[in-house]
């Protein structure tokens, strides 16, 4: 059964183009959104999206204010879900289980889709204790796991040399930038499928941005990562694939390089040379 499933997605992928330096475009996929519809009550945000999200890689979602880039990251980890009035139609599958995200419970998608947010949101709480947060959740008490998970989260978030000297001390003596970047190592702690990231440096100075995007380039290895920013220049950066959107509609998707050099189409180009936007 698993040997059929891999054969049909990668009969169903194997158009992904693989990122510039590549010699295969055998990318695997670690999620596929079709068709997805999403209101706000009685407003539409989003409308027939498609996009697959390629597997250890970073895809970048851009466009202007208010296109529904934020609204799609949010409807991978269900956070739609916790305000009345907001519906969904379409699927978003997540592999290898070929499972809809939409129709699991919002609680256990959670469990495996970690999210990162604008502005850093360290809980009232030790730095251990933020990392150890989602673990406890999951049952993990244990001293032993406890202790080299979060080493191991913390190690991720490249915040361990920084911090294993003081990590019963309030998340709150942290930096902007060391709090992020703590913020990334809760989210990484449970081992999540994808990692989410709502413009997570634009409240941040260049030299905390530049940490970030460096720990960025090195966390694809070993997660998916799906990053919304209104940077170009960031998405070009540290992403290998980036999706353009405007007014609810996926207008774009592809290699970064190329999307970039060469748009397919005209509102791509328009929007990345600064016409509009």
């Amino acid at each position: 059964m698993q040997r059929q499933l891999n054969t049909l997605m990668n009969e169903q992928f194997d158009d992904i183009p693989a990122p510039l330096g590549e010699a295969s475009p055998a990318t695997e996929l670690r999620a596929e959104v079709r068709n997805l519809d999403f209101w706000y009550g009685d407003t539409q945000a989003l409308k027939g999206v498609n996009l697959r999200v390629a597997d250890r890689k970073v895809t970048a979602m851009i466009g202007p204010s208010g296109c529904g880039k934020s609204t799609l990251l949010r409807c991978f980890n269900r956070m739609h879900d916790l305000y009345p009035g907001n519906s969904y139609g379409g699927e978003i599958r997540l592999f290898p289980e070929d499972r809809n995200l939409i129709e699991m419970d919002p609680g256990l998608v959670r469990l495996r889709i970690g999210m990162v947010f604008q502005k850093p949101n360290p809980f009232p709480k030790s730095i251990f204790e933020n990392v150890a947060a989602g673990l406890r959740v999951r049952g993990i008490n244990a001293k032993k796991p406890l202790d080299e998970r979060v080493e191991q989260a913390l190690q991720g978030a490249a915040l361990w040399d920084e911090v294993k000297d003081r990590l019963q001390e309030s998340a709150y003596g942290l930096s902007g930038g060391q709090q992020q970047r703590l913020c990334i190592a809760r989210a990484l702690a449970p081992q999540p499928d994808i990692l989410l990231l709502d413009e997570p440096t634009s409240a941040l100075d260049p030299i905390a941005t530049a940490k970030i995007e460096d720990l960025l380039t090195k966390l694809h290895k070993s997660v998916t990562v799906i990053i919304v920013t209104h940077n170009m220049q960031q998405a070009a950066r540290i992403s290998n694939y980036t999706a353009y959107m405007h007014m609810g509609k996926l207008v774009e998707y592809g290699v970064t390089d190329d999307l970039f050099t060469a748009p397919r189409e005209q509102m791509t180009s328009d929007y990345i040379t600064g016409r509009f936007g």
